[in-house]
């Protein structure tokens, strides 16, 4: 069973940090990435990794504050979140693609697997 299972969400200060991780299994993925939806909103582009980790993406919100990255003989992967703004607040989602699924990985249609989210928020 393929699954992927964030972690490391919760409830900081304006300036603070969190460590998600996202454990894999039942398979290896290509590139990740990481996807957030806060309340009313639809699911926006936050970051990507391709497999090796030469190649990495950020949604312009973020660039500078999060770090993207993975550790691949322990099929995990992480996002470092620093300098969090009350804006920061939503459910963050997992996302991984298998090899020879093909779309931009900026976007929800490229990836085919789903983790079912972790919530940050972040009180000002």
């Amino acid at each position: 069973q393929v699954q992927l299972v964030e972690s490391g969400g919760g409830l900081v200060q304006a300036g603070g940090s969190l460590r998600l991780s996202c454990a894999a299994s039942g398979r290896t993925f290509s590139s990740m990435g990481w996807f957030r939806q806060a309340p009313g909103k639809d699911r926006d582009f936050v970051a990507a990794i391709s497999g090796s980790g030469g190649t990495i993406y950020y949604a312009d919100s973020v660039k500078g504050r999060f770090t993207i990255s993975r550790d691949n003989p322990k099929n995990t992967l992480y996002l470092q979140m620093n300098s969090l703004k009350p804006e920061d607040t939503a459910v963050y989602y997992c996302a991984g693609r298998s090899p020879g699924w093909y779309s931009d990985l900026r976007t929800k249609a490229g990836y085919n697997y789903w983790g079912q989210g972790t919530q940050v928020t972040v009180s000002s």
